[in-house]
């Protein structure tokens, strides 16, 4: 298997729908072309921002393909696989391997909680086991506020000896960066990426692989001035606009967002159960966002 090189900026893009609920493919590829020529080294598709545990399988395959099928570069992608049913998990991580992603990144089956390690184990080995013949690199997601779950270091330790190079990395949702640090001291070849862009110069030092941020969709370009040029003053401009977010609806506010800097309304459009952005948030993010994208212009 050809190892995965994915390090950087990566945008956890947001998956556009349509009036009917259905993923919006020409502007989902329309947006990560965007994305990827304008700051991106990769992009994190189907992942939470990518409302991913809304849509059905086959939605969540459909747009798997629609990126392949664009010609949007799969090498440059991780993929967001893990689900409930182990089956399904299986067959995304399989698709994914198809198409040619550069990772599959798995969240734990999150329905039933406080599971033992050999319940996760048993989980991931099935996934790799399934994929054995069209192998593709495996990222853990670690996100337990969400999934109730933990890939805690010393399973991680544990399914690399169990599975070898197959599991190649972490994307760190949890905001404990001595959890993340932990698990990135755990070999220089597990790379392990925190969800925010502000370990940036962190990353830059060899501390991480890079960030996978929801912010990304709309920060692309500061994000690399600060990590490929380590430039202080741009990744300020970055986090400011993440900020803009705290004690709001990440998912909806950066569609909202992204509404905004596109001219196109219908990106602001989320699944059920999400909720559309509040039209009060929306003029305070956007006008913090401009403020900042003025400022940092000047």
């Amino acid at each position: 298997m050809a190892q995965a090189a994915l390090s950087g900026v990566i945008a956890a893009i947001a998956t556009p729908v349509d009036e009917a609920g259905e993923p919006d493919i020409t502007r989902a590829t329309t947006l990560a072309r965007h994305l990827l020529a304008n700051g991106c080294d990769g992009l994190n598709v189907l992942g939470t921002t990518g409302e991913a545990t809304s849509f059905s399988l086959d939605q969540r395959k459909r747009v798997m393909s629609a990126y392949k099928d664009a010609g949007v570069p799969t090498g440059r992608l991780m993929v967001g696989t893990g689900a409930a049913a182990t089956a399904d998990a299986v067959a995304l991580t399989r698709h994914a391997a198809e198409l040619g992603f550069a990772g599959a990144l798995v969240l734990p089956p999150f329905y039933y909680k406080g599971v033992p390690d050999d319940g996760l184990a048993a989980y991931i080995d099935t996934i790799a086991q399934a994929t054995a013949t069209t192998p593709i690199a495996i990222y853990l997601y670690h996100y337990p506020a969400l999934s109730g779950l933990r890939w805690h270091v010393a399973l991680i330790r544990r399914l690399l000896d169990a599975h070898g190079g197959r599991i190649v990395g972490l994307k760190d949702s949890s905001g404990d960066m001595a959890y993340a640090r932990e698990a990135a001291a755990i070999s220089q070849e597990f790379k392990v990426f925190p969800s925010t862009e502000a370990v940036l110069m962190d990353a830059r030092g060899g501390a991480f692989a890079g960030c996978i941020s929801a912010t990304a969709n709309l920060n692309a370009d500061l994000c690399a001035r600060a990590f490929h040029g380590g430039d202080a003053a741009a990744l300020d401009a970055a986090v400011a606009i993440r900020k803009l977010f705290d004690g709001k609806a990440l998912v909806p506010g950066v569609k909202a967002l992204l509404s905004h800097i596109h001219r196109d309304s219908a990106l602001a459009r989320v699944k059920p159960p999400l909720a559309a952005f509040p039209p009060a948030d929306k003029a305070a993010v956007t006008a913090g966002y401009d403020g900042i994208r003025a400022k940092s212009a000047a």
